[in-house]
């Protein structure tokens, strides 16, 4: 007998769109900006933060739409709903970040090879900059960074950028100072760095979510173990999990139960357990009593 649990989840509040627009007009408005004066004042790491901030201001947009996209109803043809493209907005904000710094990569290198004169004070205040609006913009996200992964992914994006721009700020400060412009171009390749290090966890996240593998968020024998441990349960078998968006998992399974049968209140039980204990959103359980004259053939 199949049993299925069906749970309403909180999405973006209506006020975050505001935010979203807010901070991704902003932040675009200014990486065109920082680009601009990177290439005038010949500075490879203010060049590889607007590429930083360019990749930035893509997951905004693709959080913004997916999280738009989840408020919408399922129907017949799209029964989970729209809650796939947010992966497929991780895929993509993974890539552009990759192949942006793998081209900013090749400028620094080439500054290395070939040093210039980087006009500092341009750095500095253009750094500057980006510290307020990154970091203001990071503000607004604040509050709901606790409740909503889609928020917090935003938050902490706009908080590394404002970490970045100081670095950027004190790159600025040293080379005015000590006339080392050779620097620059190696804070370039460290933000690069950095930048290639987080989106390459991402792509292998979210790629391992597109194919169904089992989320890096859950721990598949912990969830076997619970399941095991139930009243009544001799076995486990035909255990799935998989990812429905970037901050649902969903999970079916086939408990053997041969002495009894589960109650709604114990599914509601274990339900919440999943939810809580195992972030496992979205259950669905098949109890059967075992009996070898009627197998379980799918199985």
């Amino acid at each position: 007998m199949g049993h299925a649990h069906d749970h309403s989840h909180a999405h973006a509040p209506e006020s975050y769109n505001t935010a979203f627009a807010v901070a991704t007009i902003l932040n675009f408005l200014f990486v065109i900006a920082e680009a601009s004066y990177a290439i005038s004042a010949n500075s490879m790491s203010l060049l590889a933060d607007a590429g930083h901030n360019l990749g930035d201001v893509a997951g905004l947009l693709f959080a913004w739409i997916a999280s738009w996209l989840l408020t919408r109803d399922s129907g017949d043809q799209y029964s989970y709903g729209y809650k796939k493209t947010t992966v497929i907005a991780a895929v993509l904000n993974a890539v552009l970040l990759i192949a942006t710094s793998v081209l900013i990569a090749r400028e620094s290198i080439e500054k290395l090879i070939h040093p210039g004169t980087v006009h500092e004070m341009t750095v500095i205040i253009i750094a500057f900059i980006g510290i307020a609006i990154n970091g203001g913009t990071a503000l607004m996200f604040m509050r709901g960074r606790e409740h909503d992964l889609n928020i917090k992914g935003a938050f902490l994006h706009l908080a590394a950028d404002t970490l970045i721009s100081l670095g950027v700020v004190l790159t600025g400060v040293i080379i005015l100072y000590s006339g080392w412009h050779l620097l620059d171009p190696i804070i370039g390749l460290v933000i690069v760095g950095l930048i290639i290090w987080g989106s390459w966890g991402l792509l292998r996240d979210s790629v391992n979510l597109i194919i169904d593998a089992v989320p890096h968020n859950v721990d598949q024998v912990a969830v076997r173990k619970f399941l095991s441990e139930i009243d009544g349960v001799t076995e486990v078998h035909d255990l799935h999990i998989w990812g429905l968006s970037t901050r649902e998992n969903a999970l079916t399974t086939h408990l053997v139960m041969p002495q009894s049968t589960m109650s709604d209140e114990v599914h509601r039980h274990v339900a919440e357990e999943l939810v809580h204990h195992h972030n496992v959103h979205h259950v669905t359980i098949q109890v059967e009593t075992g009996d070898k004259d009627f197998p379980c053939d799918p199985c």
